[in-house]
């Protein structure tokens, strides 16, 4: 996705180059079994060079959950969903464009504040808040086409358009897990499908009354 995405740091950077190797290695490995050491190697820069830029691996940590927010929050606001009128079409589109990018291993496709925050969450605050925010902040954009697809399509609803956003997250979330513990990237797949359909019954589409008069 990084590559897709473009970064608005310099390629030719240590700095950037050690980010770019926690993105990859972290998703890959794990934060915890990623060594100072093993982030410089694959980085092509002197253990000097990441002390210039970070004071520990924890303070890359957090600049990658940054980094990552920045890649990723470009890739999809730039993604061809965003096109549609339809806010309720947007945000399945989007569910669509998730399903679309389960390609090649899973360390390319895996969320790496997700991986980051399952390690450390209980030991780490600065690197939780960084992962939050970027899971987070990722929600309240979907919340805002959530909120506008709920006024145009008239639903009133006990649910709000924040829950139903950060359980989007969720459902990827845990479909990156399962693909990670069945190595099998078609659960993923399917988990997203089955939000997707969720959330087509909660807004109850045209599509879903046809079937149910089938």
């Amino acid at each position: 996705m990084e590559a897709q995405a473009g970064s608005a740091v310099s390629s030719g950077g240590a700095r950037h180059k050690l980010l770019s190797a926690a993105l990859s290695l972290v998703r890959e490995k794990g934060y915890s079994s990623t060594s100072v050491d093993e982030l410089c190697a694959e980085a092509g820069v002197t253990k000097g060079a990441f002390f210039h830029h970070f004071k520990s691996k924890d303070a890359l940590a957090v600049a990658a959950a940054n980094h990552w927010s920045e890649i990723t929050g470009a890739f999809f606001a730039t993604a061809p969903y965003q096109q549609l009128k339809d806010p309720l079409q947007r945000v399945l589109g989007y569910l669509d464009c998730r399903k679309a990018i389960l390609k090649g291993e899973l360390a390319e496709f895996t969320c790496l504040v997700g991986t980051m925050v399952q390690e450390v969450y209980g030991t780490s605050p600065e690197i939780r808040a960084a992962c939050e925010a970027s899971i987070c902040g990722h929600a309240a954009k979907i919340e805002a086409d959530i909120v506008a697809a709920m006024k145009q399509h008239r639903l009133r609803a006990r649910w709000t358009a924040a829950s139903l956003a950060l359980h989007t997250q969720a459902v990827l979330q845990g479909a990156f897990i399962l693909a990670k513990a069945t190595g099998d990237v078609s659960v993923a797949a399917a988990s997203i499908d089955h939000l997707h359909r969720y959330i087509e019954l909660l807004f109850n589409t045209g599509k879903h009354k046809a079937k149910d008069k089938a």
